[in-house]
């Protein structure tokens, strides 16, 4: 991609996110995702309706009138999205690719994190740890890492969501806020989800595209796996073909669900030609609450 072309691009995908980071997810990012505890911040004098457990009995005594506590929430968080970007991502037949999807919703939690004071992170991953950006805060890093998102050339092709979870756990020590970014097409990644979810606050956001979920009746066609480089033919005009077709796409979506609840991971799934906005505001205020 020529220089001119990507920043182009970098600036459109940062006025768009950067804007609904600010309009919309400011608030409920801040809710939904609370800081380490409460530090003493001042005090101040008692107030009808202040809880009377804050009253700091020493100042009270001192100047014979009720003071109490005043305490402030430890907002700095780091925020580390793990990201897919295996070449099952360059794969799209509605409005976009999963890949483009997956570029504006890292900017848009980044520059959410950043708003509210926290430290932004990122693992690229494939069948191996491509790359890792530290955590940090800023526009300019934010930046960094959207022209990367854009721009990077992974080595892998395949997908090892355990081995990313496993040096996300080594490389960060302390408790974080950690969004996986993946189509899930794996396997094999129960145990990793788990302990990570045990040290970690842990969401998946699962990207798909609808045409995965169904077989149009088109005949005969030929089918590759980006992944692994294999191809099948298939008959998509055949109805039992189909029909078997949806049924093993409903199975494993039923076993991915079942992995994240029994390993205490909250999910979103979003479709490439939906707005993530409706999706991402839901997490929000669901954890929120």
């Amino acid at each position: 991609m020529e220089a001119g072309e990507l920043l182009k691009k970098v600036r459109k995908i940062e006025i768009k996110t950067r804007r609904l980071s600010q309009d919309l997810f400011s608030g409920e990012y801040h809710s939904a995702f609370k800081g380490r505890g409460m530090s003493f911040s001042e005090v101040r004098e008692y107030s009808v309706g202040d809880d009377i457990r804050n009253i700091d009995w020493n100042v009270t005594a001192r100047f014979n009138h009720p003071f109490v506590k005043v305490f402030e929430e430890e907002r700095e968080l780091t925020v580390m999205l793990l990201v897919d970007v295996s070449s099952s991502e360059h794969f799209g037949t509605r409005k976009q690719l999963k890949q483009d999807m997956i570029t504006e919703l890292c900017a848009v939690l980044a520059f959410s994190a950043i708003q509210n004071n926290d430290k932004i992170s990122v693992i690229f991953f494939t069948d191996r740890v491509e790359k890792f950006i530290p955590p940090k805060k800023g526009k300019s890093h934010i930046l960094h890492i959207i022209r990367e998102l854009l721009e990077f050339k992974p080595a892998g092709r395949k997908t090892n969501i355990a081995g990313a979870l496993k040096y996300f756990n080594n490389a960060i020590k302390k408790k974080s806020i950690a969004f996986v970014i993946s189509d899930f097409l794996d396997s094999n990644f129960t145990d990793a989800l788990k302990i990570a979810s045990g040290r970690h606050d842990l969401i998946a956001l699962r990207i798909y595209d609808k045409r995965e979920k169904e077989l149009p009746s088109i005949g005969l066609v030929q089918f590759f796996d980006t992944e692994s480089g294999k191809s099948v033919w298939m008959d998509t005009s055949n109805r039992k073909v189909r029909d078997r077709y949806f049924a093993a796409v409903r199975t494993k979506e039923a076993e991915l669900k079942e992995v994240f609840l029994r390993s205490g991971t909250d999910s979103v799934a979003i479709a490439t030609d939906q707005s993530y906005i409706e999706p991402l505001t839901t997490l929000f205020a669901r954890r929120g609450r």
